[in-house]
């Protein structure tokens, strides 16, 4: 029996885990005072989380119902990271694409039916380029069929304690079944990192070559100081979605916004987060 330590980072990972499934239900506003203003729109709802402790910072609307549009790729991304550690496919392994994974509208690679693509590529499609269709591929290669693989991302959404989440497809194309909160989302951004490290990395990636071009990403928060990761995210329904990882100091802390009207306005508000909460976290060095 592997025995931990209090003192151990694994212990330390799980208590920050641990927080913020007991503060999933809890319905207080923000333990600082707020000095950012919420954005003025329905859709919107926000939180940001110390990582180092689980402390929540800020909040605005986080346990209320919203669309997670794109997001849901750190989702198909933790399922695929799993199947990886378990041994059942790796970095060069082959996922085929089909003809109903190659007709998702964009954002896409533009795979055709036939075609494959190694699991590293696909990691970075997912990452960076957001792609639907190879989000699909994913799923029908983990799932048997996307709708299959949707049970399976929402079945790991409650063992990981977000109880406010149900998936029904892999991409976050719109669905009006496909629900989140701004809370579970931070729950899911903290477990990437913590139980995979070693993939985390993908994250931060702007850029990735595929078939002889430079393929670029949509999230301009990585240019920022101290930004380190995850995920954008867009649908009619949802706004302009962020999940960001940002970093200095001995301090980390994961901030989501959801419902912004522009990308523009989505990321100068978390921005502002960050400025402003990323001192106040706790320090570990």
């Amino acid at each position: 029996m592997l025995r931990v330590s209090a003192s151990h980072p694994l212990r330390q990972l799980a208590f920050v885990l641990a927080a913020l499934v007991l503060l999933a239900g809890c319905s207080t506003t923000s333990v600082l005072s707020p000095a950012v203003d919420p954005l003025e729109s329905d859709k919107y709802a926000s939180v940001v989380i110390d990582a180092n402790s689980g402390r929540i910072l800020f909040e605005s609307a986080s346990n209320e119902p919203r669309h997670p549009a794109s997001l849901t790729k750190m989702m198909t991304l933790y399922l695929l990271f799993e199947a990886m550690d378990a041994g059942l496919l790796d970095r060069y392994s082959q996922i085929p694409i089909s003809a109903e994974a190659a007709s998702r509208p964009p954002s896409k690679l533009g795979l055709k039916p036939g075609q494959s693509i190694d699991v590293q590529t696909a990691i970075l499609a997912l990452c960076v380029k957001s792609a639907n269709d190879v989000a699909a591929a994913v799923a029908e290669y983990l799932g048997g069929s996307e709708e299959q693989f949707a049970a399976m991302m929402t079945v790991k959404a409650r063992q990981l304690g977000m109880h406010s989440t149900t998936f029904r497809n892999a991409s976050g194309l719109p669905d009006s079944d496909q629900i989140t909160t701004a809370h579970d989302m931070a729950v899911l951004a903290v477990a990437l990192r913590t139980h995979f490290p070693h993939q985390y990395h993908n994250f931060a990636n702007r850029s990735f070559e595929y078939g002889g071009k430079t393929i670029r990403g949509h999230n301009h928060l990585l240019s920022r100081e101290g930004v380190n990761g995850i995920k954008t995210g867009y649908i009619r329904a949802s706004g302009f979605n962020v999940a960001t990882s940002a970093a200095r100091g001995g301090r980390r802390i994961i901030a989501i916004v959801m419902g912004g009207e522009s990308a523009k306005e989505r990321d100068g508000h978390m921005e502002e987060l960050i400025e402003h909460y990323l001192p106040r976290a706790a320090i570990v060095r």
